[in-house]
């Protein structure tokens, strides 16, 4: 066997490890409150404090959970992507737990390992108390469907799902986003 092999399976163990021992947060929608300010790391290396990096610009935040949610977010980038939606899109895989913290380098390695290099910057990794500030605003069961929020130019939220993907709610979603793009006012519900 190779060592990277048998990095990765020590590392989604780890993951699977730390996962299974966490309390679970009920879903809420954080519609109208301001995205929590948290860091995040880039692939690409930068740090970013999200949501002041975006500020000035409406944004899409893809948060998931569990690496089973990247199925779910994928759909979501591709609709968007083929729709050609104006804002900025952002995944943000949120690690929740002191396990994953401290190996944070090796997970965002294999994240690196699966995603071209000119994708790094539009996946931010947010790890530990940034990560659980993150659950506590949008709850974490089902954590396989992927959170999907829409926030305006100040950080607020003004769409949110998170029931999985919905070609209607794609067609929602780019509507209210290319009002808030093209005008900046508050997109009607």
């Amino acid at each position: 066997m190779n060592s990277r092999f048998v990095h990765l399976c020590t590392l989604l163990l780890c993951t699977a490890l730390a996962s299974a021992c966490r309390s679970v947060t009920p879903n809420r929608s954080p519609f109208g409150e301001r995205f929590p300010d948290v860091q995040a790391t880039a692939l690409d290396g930068r740090v970013l404090s999200l949501p002041d990096e975006l500020a000035g610009a409406p944004a899409v935040l893809l948060v998931g959970y569990v690496m089973d949610t990247q199925f779910d977010l994928d759909r979501w980038l591709v609709g968007l992507m083929q729709l050609g939606s104006p804002v900025k899109r952002v995944e943000v895989p949120t690690i929740d737990g002191l396990v994953p913290g401290l190996i944070a380098g090796s997970i965002d390695d294999g994240m690196r390992a699966g995603i071209p290099s000119e994708d790094w910057a539009a996946v931010a990794t947010v790890y530990q108390s940034d990560a659980a500030r993150i659950v506590a605003f949008t709850g974490d069961e089902r954590p396989r469907n992927g959170r999907v929020l829409l926030i305006d130019r100040e950080g607020v939220v003004r769409w949110f799902h998170d029931r999985g993907f919905s070609p209607s709610k794609l067609a929602e979603l780019d509507r209210l986003a290319r009002e808030l793009a093209s005008d900046g006012t508050q997109p009607s519900r």
